[in-house]
């Protein structure tokens, strides 16, 4: 299960390098495509293992859409929960959505649902794979 964890915070990790790449380059206009992310993101992502031996086997008989609804609602609010905590013990979150249009509180941001679906897809396919072997 250690291992599973670890692979997981490494692959959340490596996604969000990635995406925030992407994402950033209409912005600051890099031809380096230079992603980042913050450590703590590894507690988060390397939970996705735990979480999903409980979430999955309860929705596994539920159509795609709404195994990945709860998975994103679920993933938001371990997102918002994480990132208010790093602000009462900080005095800041590490993300700072604040001034994007689609946040709550600049602690999540609603606009990243497509991204955060596909993610957990990901995730979801991981967990099986590695649940076989």
């Amino acid at each position: 299960m250690l291992l599973q964890v670890l692979l997981f915070a490494c692959v959340g990790i490596a996604m969000e390098v990635f995406f925030t790449a992407i994402t950033e380059y209409p912005r600051r206009r890099c031809n380096r495509l230079m992603g980042h992310s913050y450590v703590w993101m590894a507690l988060t992502y390397g939970s996705a293992p735990l979480l999903l031996a409980v979430i999955y086997p309860p929705l596994e008989s539920a159509p795609l859409v709404g195994r990945l609804t709860v998975y994103v609602a679920v993933l938001y609010a371990i997102e918002y929960t994480a990132g208010w905590l790093l602000r009462c013990a900080l005095g800041r979150c590490p993300w700072d959505y604040g001034r994007a249009r689609w946040s709550v509180h600049g602690l999540i941001r609603l606009d990243y649902l497509p991204a955060w679906a596909a993610a957990c897809l990901i995730f979801e396919s991981l967990w099986l794979e590695l649940r076989v072997l």
